[in-house]
C-alpha cells in the first residue's frame, strides 16, 4: 500500500477493512519517510507495532 491510500484510510469517516498480511489491522499513523506505519491488530489492540506499507492491503468487503 502506498502512504497516501494509507493516509486517507486514517483519515476516512468510514471503516475501511485493512490487513497486514492477512491479519485485520487499524493504522494509527504513516511513517512516509520510512515507508512504515504504526498498527494494530483488532484483535489485540495493546500490540502497537510499526510495520513495512507494502505487507499492508485494503480488503474489500462484498456482500453477497
Amino acid at each position: 500500500m502506498d502512504s497516501k491510500r494509507a493516509q486517507d484510510i486514517i483519515d476516512s469517516i468510514a471503516m475501511i477493512n485493512v490487513n497486514y498480511f492477512g491479519i485485520p489491522v487499524y493504522i494509527q499513523e504513516v511513517h512516509e519517510q520510512q515507508g512504515t506505519a504504526t498498527v494494530f491488530p483488532l484483535d489485540d489492540m495493546d500490540h502497537e507495532q510499526k510495520v513495512d506499507l507494502n505487507g499492508l492491503n485494503e480488503v474489500n468487503i462484498t456482500n453477497h
